[in-house]
């Protein structure tokens, strides 16, 4: 019985050895598959951070090789178009000497056709001279058919104004005197023409007949109308704004509020703090006596002007009042 528990002990102590080994050999694997996989993505990251810095390397490298090419190129730009500028500038002066000198030449200092230009002109200032001539003579007739127009305008005027003197089979009249073999020629006008009418007044029309003439004064005392004097006497009473209003309704409540409103924050409530040490020491800031307390207005009288505060002496010796009040000093000049 006991070497057949040894046999036993022996048997599954093998066994135990036997798997002990094959998780011994299991982890072992694992670990170095873990092993292989992370230095795998090392050297992975590895060599992507030197592709990077290869890159990197090599865009400084071609940007600084560019940029140097492109300002050689600048330069070489700029001095090819100062040249070009330079040579344009020359060509271009030759081309306008030659073209100004043609020009002269041809067109201004040409004799033959400045001659026939002169003589063009000449003929033309003979022709205007000739129609401005035709033109004053025609402008000069017409004024003096318009000062015959006038004239004679006046010579009827004045015989409708003083028709009055047309001679009459009674009375012979003063251009019709007896003494003269044939009448004046005014005479003959007069009898010609009518006597001026009056002219109506524009805006004043006569009134009709069945409205009573309006006067443009007012009668007073015993001539004015007894009915007018009633009426003054007894008008009905037209009251203003004010008075029509009552002092108790909501408009004049409304318009009462503000106004109390402004008479009792005439002056700044809010503390008053000097930009100085004043406010640090222990004195406390009094404020005027027109503010509004808690139950309205303070009455005159809580802090009077001549206080005094012997703490605050600098000396002893009390400060004597030399000049008196203003009110007993402005008394007798009042008086």
């Amino acid at each position: 019985a006991a070497e057949l528990c040894r046999v036993k002990s022996e048997k599954s102590g093998e066994k135990n050895s036997k798997a002990i080994d094959e998780e011994r050999i299991r982890k072992y694997k694992a670990a170095l598959k873990i092993q292989s996989w992370f230095r795998g993505c090392r050297v992975r990251v590895y060599l992507r951070y030197l592709n990077k810095m290869a890159v990197l390397m090599q865009k400084c490298w071609r940007g600084y090789l560019r940029r140097k090419y492109f300002r050689e190129t600048v330069e070489v730009e700029k001095y090819f178009l100062k040249f070009c500028l330079v040579i344009s500038n020359i060509s271009f002066l030759q081309i306008q000497k030659r073209w100004r000198g043609y020009y002269v030449r041809k067109y201004i200092h040409d004799f033959y056709t400045l001659k026939k230009y002169l003589n063009g002109v000449s003929l033309n200032n003979i022709l205007v001279r000739g129609e401005l001539k035709e033109y004053a003579d025609m402008k000069e007739k017409e004024e003096e058919i318009e000062a015959l127009e006038k004239k004679e305008k006046e010579k009827n005027y004045q015989a409708r104004r003083t028709h009055y003197l047309l001679s009459t089979a009674q009375i012979p009249g003063i251009y019709n005197s007896p003494r003269r073999i044939s009448p004046d020629p005014m005479e003959l006008l007069l009898q010609q023409s009518k006597p001026l009418t009056h002219k109506k007044q524009e805006g004043k029309e006569l009134l009709p007949q069945n409205k009573p003439l309006v006067l443009p004064y007012s009668f007073q005392g015993p001539f004015r109308d007894h009915a007018e004097v009633l009426w003054q006497r007894y008008k009905p009473l037209d009251p203003t704004l004010r008075v029509a209003e009552s002092s108790n309704s909501p408009p004049a409540k409304a318009k009462e509020r503000p106004r109390r409103g402004e008479w009792r924050h005439l002056i700044h409530e809010n503390e008053f703090l000097p930009f100085s040490s004043h406010h640090k020491n222990d004195e406390k800031y009094e404020p005027s006596l027109h503010r509004s307390g808690k139950y309205g207005r303070e009455a005159y009288g809580t802090k009077h002007f001549r206080d005094m505060y012997p703490e605050k002496w600098i000396a002893d010796k009390v400060i004597i009042c030399v000049l008196l009040s203003f009110f007993l000093f402005v008394l007798p000049f009042l008086i």
